[in-house]
């Protein structure tokens, strides 16, 4: 079984497929046209992404190319359709980055009540203002909104119950266990917004969630209160954000991801969000822990080995899909 691997992973992960009797291929960076090129030209049976996007072009560049597997949680940059439309299917690896992400969730949302990244930018110029910064209204009694209860979600409802924060959460779906384990009451959009001292936002990428947060869903937060986004950045309208963090509608936001990232090469950043005071912002890496990739890396392997030994798919997305179209 050939294996085509375009985004880095841990060393090991290419070391323990080719015990697997895999053929693994490593390139790193490749996108668009020359993907579908070193698709083609390869002919891989499998290939593993983490950020590629893999497109309609993509897909169809070989006949050979069975399995596309993610590296990490969400598809939402993988064209399902056209895989379904194909016969490949899509696989995944939920969950092995869920405490990556809540920890930066929680980092994040200290760093903006204490406002940590201004104090410290203020003490590296040599400016002393305990005084301002002595302004901080604590987490205990506040509440957490949380929007989208699965996995990450789950565990940033669990740290932050651990701060005594009360937790709100919207979802599809009734979630019992985060529920008895953190005392969160489900509630609507509406109320989550209103309500809610800090928002996180949990939610996978796609039509469905694009805009998700815009001008009308911040008007209706608190003025004292932050959004938090490390799920996907369409999520967020970025220049409605902007003008109401600018205009005092909310107190502040931090983001880990952003609706135009640079490419995976790129060292430069020039998103207008980066110069909003009061806007906080990591590099989307909130799955980006030794831990986490370690995790992903192993299930990797566990869905390859699984796969090649005995034609079953763990973790597979779109076995439906796949079955209608043949």
């Amino acid at each position: 079984m050939k294996v085509l691997i375009v985004d880095k992973l841990p060393e090991y992960t290419v070391s323990a497929l080719k015990n697997s009797n895999c053929e693994v291929i490593v390139r790193i960076g490749l996108k668009d046209h020359a993907l579908a090129d070193a698709v083609r030209e390869v002919g891989c049976h499998v290939l593993i992404v983490r950020s590629t996007r893999v497109t309609r072009a993509v897909l169809a560049s070989s006949p050979h190319l069975e399995l596309v597997l993610r590296a990490g949680s969400g598809v939402d940059t993988i064209d399902m359709d056209a895989a379904a439309h194909l016969g490949i299917r899509v696989s995944n690896c939920p969950g092995m980055n869920s405490d990556a992400v809540a920890e930066l969730v929680i980092g994040l949302m200290i760093a903006l009540d204490r406002r940590i990244v201004d104090e410290t930018s203020d003490l590296r110029r040599g400016v002393w203002n305990k005084k301002e910064y002595s302004k901080a209204r604590g987490l205990k009694g506040r509440t957490m909104g949380i929007v989208g209860m699965g996995r990450i979600g789950y565990e940033v409802a669990r740290r932050a119950r651990a701060f005594d924060m009360n937790i709100l959460y919207h979802d599809v779906r009734t979630n019992p266990k985060a529920e008895a384990d953190t005392g969160a009451r489900q509630a609507t959009f509406s109320d989550v917004l209103s309500k809610s001292d800090f928002v996180s936002l949990h939610v996978p990428g796609g039509g469905k969630t694009e805009h998700l947060v815009g001008e009308d869903e911040l008007s209706q937060m608190k003025p004292t209160a932050f959004l938090i986004n490390c799920s996907r950045g369409g999520v967020v309208d970025e220049t409605a954000l902007a003008r109401a963090v600018e205009s005092g509608l909310i107190a502040g936001a931090a983001l880990d991801v952003y609706e135009m990232e640079p490419a995976a090469n790129d060292t430069q950043f020039q998103d207008l969000i980066r110069t909003v005071p009061h806007v906080y912002g990591t590099h989307h890496v909130g799955a980006s822990t030794e831990q986490a990739q370690d995790a992903v890396a192993d299930e990797v392997v566990k869905i390859i080995r699984t796969y090649a030994q005995t034609g079953r798919m763990l973790n597979c997305v779109n076995p439906m899909e796949v079955l209608s179209s043949t």
